[in-house]
C-alpha cells in the first residue's frame, strides 16, 4: 500500500516521545495544582494517561514526502504528538499498517 495523506497507520513511541508527552502534561497538571483551576484564556490541556516507549498509537498521515511521512499521532487524552519526517517498519519511530481483523 502506498501512504496517503488522511489514512491511518500505528506509530510506535521512543523514550523521547514519551518523555517530552509525559513532560507537557506533568506542567499542566502543576499548572493546574498552582492556579486552583483549569485556564479559561485558550491554554493548551495536556491531559492523559502516561505514554511509554515502545507504546503503539493511531496516527493519521498529515504529509507524505519520497521516503517519509509527518504525523498527527491521536493520544489517550486530550492532546497530540506531532511526528515528523518518519519511516515505515517496524519498531521505535516507525509507523506501520494496522493489521486488518
Amino acid at each position: 500500500m502506498e501512504p496517503s495523506i488522511g489514512r491511518i497507520v500505528h506509530y510506535t513511541l521512543t523514550e523521547s516521545d514519551a518523555a517530552r508527552i509525559n513532560k507537557r502534561r506533568e506542567d499542566f497538571m502543576a499548572f493546574v495544582k498552582a492556579s486552583k483551576e483549569y485556564p479559561s484564556d485558550g491554554y493548551q490541556a495536556h491531559v492523559g494517561n502516561a505514554v511509554r516507549a515502545g507504546d503503539v498509537y493511531p496516527a493519521i498521515i498529515v504529509r507524505v514526502w519520497a521516503t517519509s511521512v509527518n504525523l498527527r499521532v491521536i493520544l489517550d487524552g486530550t492532546d497530540d504528538f506531532w511526528a515528523t519526517s518518519i519511516s515505515e517498519g517496524e519498531g521505535e519511530r516507525h509507523w506501520s499498517w494496522p493489521p486488518r481483523v
